[in-house]
């Protein structure tokens, strides 16, 4: 069966002046809504187990270390797609490629809940769930496609950070969603999984209506003349390279992406590293209640839309483009907030020790943004949804790895004042890496500069 309807598409025949003043406006709202709405579908349906493990460890006979490995599944394969999806996925049209991970998402989870075989098994369960997380590796690069092609360099801090608090948005629907499904049938965890499948694939359709892949397949001129502001890295074409090749060339061996990779790691050691142990280390240490921790782990997520709006600015307005200078300003920040939140004593009071995990939350999504919108910056627009997905690689098996396992085992062992020295090394690391990755981006902005003057 033929895929060519899923390739990208090709450039349409230029529209005249007229039409791309009224028609270039229109549509990067709509694809930028296309790219928000959908995406955030994405988060209906990625890891709802945890919602409601207590309902089936009940009913299924699963325990918790079960739950943990089918919620591990979703991870690992997601981190591997995320990379391998977006080979696929810039050489592909946004407007499908998008739409079917999200549809396909929502079917998996369908099956989970209509197929009770699947449940029987940590096995089985845990394979079905690897193959969810495989099709949810789909959503992010399509969306980097999308944005670094109808958003040039001069403003993309913002609609990048703009656009990446539709994981919150998602985020904060799910329990909303999964409340509606057990008020309608109390205690069965299986709607869960479909009532959020049913939104999904309505997601999926709007998606499909309002994305678009590119300004050429519309007729219109890409974004970088639209609004006269050149790209910092120009596409390559690479005549006679294979996909394979042209990831070697532009992103495994590109020492930028590397570093950004590498710093991935540890900005998601640290966002986990806090936010999966917020309320252990406040029962453990400050003697909170379970619903301290709770408020905690809220204020955190929350927190974490504002600073990710707010780093956009930052990178935008105040450091002109300069992300690395934004991501060494929040990383500092939250190496002093973790300094903190955990040094201060015993009978702080809990609404300061919330405060900070708010603003550790608040700054550490900066980074998290910035990272994926750097990765598109500095390579080719023709493998900026690769490079974006192999920092993500980085940062979902390795970094994610160390905060929950990682962080356990050290608390077990060392206690918790060798975990927070942990968190603040990892903090400096991120500084350093960022300094690092600074250089190489200066150079490409004095070019980019260059370019703008000579225009």
């Amino acid at each position: 069966m033929s895929m060519s309807w899923l390739a990208a598409p090709p450039a349409a025949p230029r529209k005249s002046s007229e039409e791309i003043s009224r028609l270039y406006p229109r549509l990067r709202l709509q694809v930028f809504m296309g790219i928000f709405i959908g995406y955030a579908g994405f988060y209906l349906v990625r890891n709802n187990i945890s919602a409601v493990a207590p309902l089936l460890t009940k009913d299924s006979g699963i325990d918790v270390v079960g739950v943990g490995v089918i919620a591990n599944a979703v991870l690992f394969a997601y981190g591997l797609s995320k990379f391998f999806s977006a080979m696929v996925s810039d050489r592909s049209n946004a407007r499908y490629f998008m739409p079917l991970g999200l549809a396909l998402s929502a079917i998996v989870n369908l099956f989970i809940a209509f197929v009770p075989w699947v449940s029987a098994s940590v096995t089985v369960f845990a394979t079905v769930m690897f193959i969810n997380g495989w099709v949810q590796g789909m959503g992010w690069p399509p969306c980097g496609r999308v944005l670094v092609h109808w958003f040039s360099t001069n403003e993309r801090g913002f609609k990048t950070s703009l656009w990446n608090t539709a994981h919150n948005v998602g985020g904060a629907a799910l329990p909303a969603l999964i409340a509606l499904g057990l008020w309608m049938f109390p205690d069965t965890w299986e709607v869960a999984f479909w009532v959020p499948a049913v939104v999904a694939l309505l997601v999926a359709a709007i998606g499909f209506l309002l994305v678009r892949d590119r300004p050429e397949a519309e007729g219109l001129p890409p974004i970088e003349e639209y609004r006269n502001d050149p790209a910092k890295v120009e596409a390559s074409d690479d005549d006679g390279m294979s996909t394979m090749q042209r990831v070697f060339k532009h992103v495994l061996t590109n020492r930028t992406i590397v570093m950004l990779a590498v710093a991935n790691v540890f900005v998601y050691a640290l966002r986990y590293g806090v936010l999966n142990w917020i309320t252990v280390f406040l029962h453990d240490k400050h003697h909170a209640e379970i619903g301290s921790g709770l408020v905690g782990f809220a204020t955190f997520e929350l927190a974490g839309i504002v600073g990710t709006i707010l780093c956009g600015l930052v990178s935008d307005k105040l450091f002109k483009g300069y992300r690395s200078g934004a991501g060494m300003l929040f990383s500092a920040g939250v190496v002093v907030c973790i300094l903190f939140y955990w040094l201060l004593p015993v009978g702080t009071p809990m609404w300061l020790l919330i405060l900070l995990v708010g603003m550790i939350g608040g700054l550490i999504y900066g980074p998290v943004m910035l990272i994926g919108l750097q990765a598109i910056d500095l390579s080719p627009h023709n493998v900026a949804g690769t490079a974006a997905g192999f920092t993500g690689l980085f940062g979902y098996l390795l970094g994610a790895t160390l905060a929950s396992t990682g962080v356990g085992v050290v608390v077990k062992n060392f206690g918790w004042d060798a975990a927070f020295t942990i968190f603040i090394v990892f903090g400096v690391i991120t500084v350093l890496l960022f300094a690092l990755v600074g250089r190489d981006e200066r150079a490409l902005m004095k070019a980019h500069a260059d370019k703008v003057k000579n225009a």
